[in-house]
């Protein structure tokens, strides 16, 4: 198969919505663009582009206009991802998967939504640990395909994330090359102690043991909280996601 022209990749992808959502089985409206001009995907597999997307692809490629393929969503008005941050625990899950940094927040801190820069992708929905991101409809109503030029900037958004990722990935890695040479040379020796630092020592370690003995005496040992199945549940998500997400911190 001949490689796609790069000139009617960003034609169709100026067509596309924007959104991000993946609802069509690819990481970006852009690689879906390069699918349908390699002839690697239908025209009708984006939901948020709804029936008007796809009569301005089929108009572009001289194709007849079909009806959006049922498998890959709905055609549904634009919603916006909103964060209910009394339940939020800064878990930073659903900063990773917005692909246009439409969430802001830190590890452990509350997180919240620009909603001026959200295309209603739903894709910070699924990773939330606590259920606490929701994806009400536009009031009023509007189509979940975006008109220009919010299209034009989603798309800006969606490359510099990419870009940044890419940068930040190198950036590790230079870091990480920067440290192997210090890791392989000779490591300082540790002064040693001496022995009246060692005596002082022992004997604190020894008063610290005997005011343990004598607490444990005289304390009773506190009682065992009682949780229900359902919270213990939830603090095995919510513990579940934290390590996720500081894995992922690592990897980006």
């Amino acid at each position: 198969m001949n490689t796609p022209d790069p000139a009617l990749i960003a034609r169709i992808d100026a067509i596309l919505p924007q959104t991000q959502c993946r609802q069509c089985g690819f990481d970006g409206c852009q690689p879906y663009a390069a699918a349908i001009a390699g002839g690697e995907a239908d025209i009708n597999q984006c939901p948020p582009g709804g029936a008007a997307g796809i009569a301005a692809l089929a108009a572009l490629l001289g194709r007849a206009v079909i009806a959006l393929n049922p498998q890959h969503g709905v055609d549904k008005p634009r919603e916006l991802a909103v964060i209910d941050e009394t339940r939020c625990i800064g878990c930073t899950l659903c900063i990773q998967a917005c692909p246009t940094d439409a969430i802001v927040g830190a590890a452990k801190l509350m997180h919240t939504v620009i909603a001026a820069e959200c295309t209603g992708c739903g894709l910070c929905v699924p990773p939330c640990p606590v259920d606490c991101i929701t994806l009400p409809a536009l009031q009023p109503a509007r189509p979940a395909r975006l008109a220009e030029p919010e299209r034009s900037h989603a798309r800006e958004r969606y490359r510099f994330r990419q870009f940044r990722l890419q940068r930040d990935a190198q950036e590790r890695a230079a870091r990480l090359a920067a440290r192997s040479p210090r890791a392989a040379s000779p490591v300082a020796e540790t002064p040693t102690p001496s022995a009246a630092d060692a005596r002082q020592a022992k004997i604190a370690a020894m008063m610290a043991r005997a005011q343990a003995k004598l607490a444990g005496a005289h304390t009773p040992p506190p009682a065992e909280p009682q949780t229900s199945d359902a919270d213990a549940q939830k603090q095995a998500r919510i513990a579940a996601a934290m390590a996720r997400a500081a894995a992922l911190r690592k990897e980006q």
